[in-house]
């Protein structure tokens, strides 16, 4: 389990960012989500109650998740949520920003060095793939190919993935390509997020807290 933490790119993190913290008074039931018409409690339990089944069901369903919505309303803290309770059950995990999950890809295409090639593997090989801030990357027609390319391959080896993303279910397939998308709605469970931004509130009652 150590060598996991140690490979998953989250070691340390955890410590605070698991279930035990997930707190559901952050998300308010006033704070109404005009598109589903649901409010941003009603969302959170949604998604918390996907989560769980995606590690209960993690050995026989092998499935994938895509947290979308607005900045700071803890989409990457569930996504590590996760990735702790897949690593303590002897699965691995590797978690990647967005922009080092495609810098990765980049290197292996231009170097194929020995470091390149490794994480490379680690990309198409680990049980659970974690792509952060998808969106917040250079997007080009390299970017897109390469995105097809391993969601693909993780989907035909039975490797789950967990993307977190910004944008809204337009703009990614907008974004990626109309394929692109298609593979993610047809072979991921979304799950999006909405409310004031977390950090933020944080942050405020932090700088109350100091005064």
């Amino acid at each position: 389990i150590d060598l996991f933490y140690t490979q998953s790119n989250l070691k340390g993190l955890l410590e605070q960012e698991n279930f035990e913290h997930f707190n559901f008074d952050y998300y308010s039931s006033n704070y109404r989500d005009r598109l589903s018409g649901q409010n941003s409690r009603e969302l959170a339990t949604r998604a918390y109650q996907e989560c769980m089944n995606f590690i209960h069901n993690f050995d026989t369903e092998h499935g994938n998740l895509l947290l979308f919505g607005n900045t700071g309303i803890g989409k990457t803290f569930l996504s590590h949520c996760i990735a702790k309770e897949v690593m303590d059950s002897l699965h691995s995990v590797l978690y990647l920003t967005a922009s080092e999950f495609f810098d990765a890809l980049l290197e292996k295409a231009l170097t194929r060095n020995d470091e390149s090639c490794l994480l490379y593997e680690q990309i198409h090989q680990c049980d659970l793939l974690i792509i952060d801030d998808l969106g917040t990357e250079m997007t080009n027609t390299f970017v897109a190919s390469q995105l097809f390319s391993c969601l693909n391959e993780r989907h035909l080896r039975k490797n789950s993935t967990i993307i977190s993303t910004n944008l809204s279910l337009e703009e990614l397939r907008d974004r990626y390509s109309d394929r692109v998308f298609s593979r993610i709605t047809s072979h991921y469970d979304l799950c999006k997020l909405t409310g004031p931004d977390i950090r933020m509130y944080k942050k405020r009652m932090q700088n109350i807290s100091d005064n």
